[in-house]
């Protein structure tokens, strides 16, 4: 189980691959197993935006949600105790971060 993060500067064609490639803005795909392992620690509530990720199922985020999970990633890193963890969860803020301040844009958390 992994996540690849993908920010696209509008809505990706997830149906098709090659189609999706048009929108992407910028990706991190060496963190995925690390990620899925973190986001495993957050409630399985709905509680939080960032518990809202599906492991097994693609989820998107546009820029309002991802403003809003920006604001759960200083408790996260908190929690962070080993170097790979701590990572995957440095690289997801830098990707929300910058889906916050990209008007249309998407953030695509891609399953194995």
């Amino acid at each position: 189980m992994g996540l690849e993060l993908e920010l696209h500067s509008s809505r990706p064609a997830n149906s098709n691959w090659k189609k999706s490639r048009t929108t992407l803005v910028m990706g991190s795909y060496d963190h995925g197993n690390a990620l899925a392992e973190v986001l495993t620690w957050l409630p399985n509530d709905g509680s939080t935006k960032l518990s809202l990720i599906d492991p097994w199922r693609d989820t998107l985020f546009n820029e309002q949600e991802a403003e809003v999970a920006l604001k759960e990633i200083p408790d996260l890193l908190q929690r962070c105790s080993d170097p790979r963890h701590a990572a995957a969860v440095q690289d997801l803020e830098q990707l929300l971060r910058a889906c916050s301040r990209t008007p249309g844009s998407y953030l695509w958390f891609m399953s194995d």
